[in-house]
């Protein structure tokens, strides 16, 4: 999977369709025997846009936000006006700033269906789902995307799978379906945590009823392993006896040489600061 996502690269149609426009604009001022004092929306557009492009090739993000924002309103109307968005929405992202890289490409997505690049505004949007910051704590304690909230990476799974059904075709594709495969198994591990978190402080009925939605919704996941260990020991501490048979039968059909059966909850290790 790749990390990052060039803009430069992703939208080679529109962008050469930009270039047509800003070269019709430049040639409709090459007759005057000298420059305007004040320059056209036009020229004023192109001249912002490249200065754009050349702080986000060094990383001055904040300072191509605000070009990009004044290239937008200039070239409103233009396929330079739907680069430049494009841009900001993924200038936003890398500034960190998630919450406007969403509204930036939902707007874009909502205002141009029949976009050439809305194939890669639709994996722009998975990747901002997808990549949402860990935090000062994750990054210390090596949290799993899998041990947080998962609403990011459901919104994701369904950007991606928005691009991967509409453009199976898409360059973008192949990398969207890997990461739809690592967010089911992340959503898979999620709930076995939370199953973990209630088995370990006694709640086994609702560590039970966690453990068997994972294996219900996620079948495939490497999860479902330590899953139906959980249902087997949950329905143990129960004392329902058929219940408990049924997970193990289970469990030793489809792993047969999973170290759950020996050793329980401690057959991986977790994480030091993880102490439940």
């Amino acid at each position: 999977m790749t990390s990052n996502v060039s803009p430069i690269l992703s939208t080679t149609r529109l962008r050469k369709a930009a270039a047509t426009w800003l070269a019709a604009a430049a040639c409709a001022l090459a007759g005057c025997s000298s420059p305007p004092k004040n320059e056209s929306p036009d020229i004023a557009a192109d001249r912002l846009y490249r200065e754009a492009r050349d702080d986000m090739e060094t990383g001055a993000y904040d300072r191509a936000t605000k070009t990009l924002e004044r290239v937008e309103g200039l070239a409103a109307g233009t396929l330079l006006a739907q680069q430049a968005q494009l841009d900001l929405a993924y200038v936003q992202w890398k500034a960190a700033e998630r919450a406007s890289a969403l509204s930036t490409i939902e707007r874009f997505i909502k205002l141009n269906p029949s976009s050439p690049a809305l194939d890669y505004a639709l994996y722009l949007r998975g990747m901002i789902n997808f990549n949402e910051d860990l935090g000062l704590l994750g990054a210390v304690a090596g949290q799993k995307l899998s041990e947080r909230d998962q609403r990011a990476a459901r919104d994701a799974w369904q950007g991606f799978k928005q691009l991967v059904e509409q453009f199976p075709q898409s360059r973008y594709t192949p990398d969207a379906r890997l990461r739809m495969n690592y967010i089911l198994n992340s959503l898979a591990e999620y709930e076995v945590h939370v199953a973990r978190y209630y088995f370990r402080r006694g709640a086994y009925v609702a560590a039970a009823n966690r453990a068997q939605h994972a294996v219900a919704e996620y079948p495939h996941a490497p999860a479902a392993e330590e899953a139906l260990y959980l249902m087997m020991a949950s329905y143990d501490k129960l004392q329902l006896a058929a219940l408990r048979a049924s997970a193990e039968r289970v469990l030793r059909r489809n792993y047969p040489q999973s170290a759950y059966l020996t050793e329980g909850l401690n057959a991986y290790d977790r994480p030091w600061w993880q102490i439940w």
